[in-house]
């Protein structure tokens, strides 16, 4: 391969609301973190094991209002984007940040989503017998 590639795909639970910041001019930038979960058994004492993962999600302009108005702690998404590192000095002491800039994203589940599915009459899965009977069709 001759060039380099810088790219991450997540699928998370939001771990708190969208936080934005809006800039002169009308961008904006939305900042949000999501947890990862990887589960094993212990071979040894047979206990089931959940290690977390925390990532810092950075959202852009439209795509950070979309995030803002539609998602909220708990939901669960698909994100792509690349990492970036940020470094600053705080008391003397460097800092480091690893972030996620996501530049595409779905939406699995909202609560938003899940009340108002909620709230809909249920759906026919399958025909009743007077219109398998009515079907009209010759195979």
């Amino acid at each position: 391969m001759a060039g380099t590639l810088n790219k991450v795909m997540l699928i998370g639970h939001l771990g708190d609301e969208v936080k934005m910041h809006y800039f002169e001019g009308g961008n904006a930038i939305g900042r949000f973190s999501i947890a990862t979960n990887e589960t094993y058994t212990n071979k040894q004492t047979g206990e089931k094991i959940t290690n977390t993962e925390w990532h810092t999600i950075i959202v852009r302009n439209k795509l950070a209002e979309i995030c803002e108005k539609y998602l909220s702690k708990g939901d669960k998404i698909y994100c792509e984007g690349r990492l970036k590192t940020r470094q600053w000095e705080q008391d003397g002491q460097k800092r480091y940040s690893t972030e996620i800039h996501v530049v595409d994203m779905t939406f699995l589940t909202t609560k938003k989503e899940t009340v108002k599915q909620e709230n809909l009459p249920e759906k026919k899965l399958a025909p009743s017998k007077q219109e398998e009977e009515n079907d009209d069709l010759p195979f």
